[in-house]
């Protein structure tokens, strides 16, 4: 199971917001790239990067953070947040991010993603899957749209998509644990590389993704607070 400790940017700041409220949030760092390191030290092999603001403007706003963070890690970084058209994933692979995560645009106009597969690869593109009570969320999740997360999934199978991010809102910043049901069920049905988000607290979460089969999981909030320490982490759960 791959792990990523995720770094999620507001301001140029190193943040965490409780189920995607922008009026709820914790500022870890000014200097995301500090942590990013930081991370790197300590085991981390992927990381999980996140342009708060981009979700909700719908275009890259922390692009010098980013960048900055490229620069002074070496390991693979996924980014996502405001990432909808061809120009914006071209800048972020061009700025040496390895992943970039398509939410919005994969549910308004999902062959959009059969076209950045097409152009990038398989690899480059993840599909952002964000879903509130098993319906996905859109626009920093703020609206709710009529499409079950299972059926988006599905259909990005279906577009060449081999990656998805999948957050469970209700979960995201709460430590209540991730919904591990619904992640696996995901898994099963789509034979994808299904990445867990939201609600991870303790490495018992981490334990019971990796039993039930889930190839990757997100972890936040749960670091910041020390909740995980990430070098048992990777020693215990990433094969």
């Amino acid at each position: 199971m791959q792990l990523y400790p995720a770094i999620d940017m507001k301001d140029g700041q190193c943040v965490r917001l409780r189920q995607g409220e922008f009026k709820d949030i914790t500022v870890y760092s000014d200097a995301p790239w500090k942590v990013a390191a930081w991370w790197q030290a300590q085991g981390a092999t992927f990381l999980h990067l996140v342009d708060l603001d981009g979700a909700l403007a719908g275009h890259s706003v922390n692009e010098e953070a980013i960048r900055k963070i490229v620069d002074h890690v070496s390991i693979p970084i996924e980014i996502g947040g405001g990432i909808r058209s061809e120009e914006a994933v071209r800048g972020m692979l061009d700025l040496g991010v390895k992943r970039v995560i398509i939410g919005t645009k994969a549910v308004e106009h999902p062959e959009f993603l059969e076209e950045m597969v097409g152009k990038f690869g398989e690899d480059a593109i993840v599909a952002g899957v964000d879903a509130r009570n098993g319906m996905v969320a859109v626009e920093g999740w703020e609206k709710v749209s009529s499409m079950t997360a299972s059926e988006l999934c599905l259909k990005m199978k279906g577009y060449g998509v081999k990656h998805i991010v999948y957050t469970d809102i209700s979960r995201d910043g709460m430590l209540s644990g991730p919904n591990v049901k619904a992640t696996k069920r995901l898994t099963d049905d789509t034979g994808l590389d299904i990445i867990a988000s939201g609600g991870v607290s303790c490495m018992q979460d981490l334990k019971e993704l990796h039993e039930a089969g889930i190839r990757g999981a997100i972890i936040g909030k749960a670091l910041y607070e020390n909740r995980i320490d990430l070098k048992e982490a990777v020693m215990l759960y990433e094969n």
